[in-house]
């Protein structure tokens, strides 16, 4: 049985693991498998990587992330200027709808793309730009038709999937909404069913209320 000792253990030694953070300013505390993390790191992407260093280990049910983000100081519109060439890099064709905000280094994200996987590169391009405290996306999925049988489509999807478990997941579609529900065996199999429901034609909302755990 592990213990929320073993799991503060655990993700302090990972921490101290990954190269691409300095954990010296991060806390780390654990409750019924709940990770939280506090504490500050200077880039948001050492945020990202402590979050998901927690997420990969035995017995963590949950992360809770609160590590401020205290980038070494530039102007908004400095931020603006790389926000926008990265994620024109990213996606060269829908760049070209999405709107970068800027304030107080805190970035929103907004403009209708055709899919998901759009929406999570915009996200992505900005990890490494310098500055960024925050990211805060409402970029919205445009509306499309959607098939009478999408709810089938989707599960049909997870069967086919080496990296799922689909016999645990339950799929309820509402419209261009989808609701995911069960259990799965690891975070990684709880993103990549996400990732699948993301995939079906039409779809504007994931709901992913997949736990985690045997």
């Amino acid at each position: 049985m592990i213990t929320d000792n073993d799991i503060k253990t655990q993700v302090e030694q990972e921490l101290l693991w990954d190269v691409r953070i300095d954990p010296s300013h991060i806390g780390v505390s654990v409750n019924d498998g709940v990770v939280a993390l506090s504490g500050f790191v200077h880039a948001y992407s050492h945020k990202l990587h402590a979050e998901r260093d927690a997420q990969c280990l035995a017995g963590v049910l949950g992360v809770a992330n609160d590590i401020e983000v205290r980038p070494h100081s530039r102007l908004d519109a400095e931020i603006a200027r790389d926000a926008i060439a990265a994620i024109a890099l990213q996606l060269p064709v829908s760049s070209k709808t999405i709107k970068v905000i800027v304030e107080h280094g805190h970035v929103r994200l907004e403009g209708t793309v055709d899919w998901n996987y759009q929406r999570e590169h915009a996200q992505l391009a900005l990890r490494h730009v310098h500055g960024i405290r925050g990211i805060e996306s409402a970029i919205e999925i445009s509306h499309k038709a959607i098939p009478a049988d999408i709810k089938a489509r989707i599960q049909a999807a997870l069967k086919r999937s080496a990296l799922i478990e689909a016999s645990g997941i339950k799929v309820e579609a509402d419209g261009d909404a989808v609701i995911l529900s069960g259990k799965v065996r690891s975070w990684s199999e709880r993103d990549e069913v996400e990732r699948a429901a993301w995939m079906a034609p039409g779809i504007t909302a994931v709901t992913n209320e997949l736990q985690v755990g045997s």
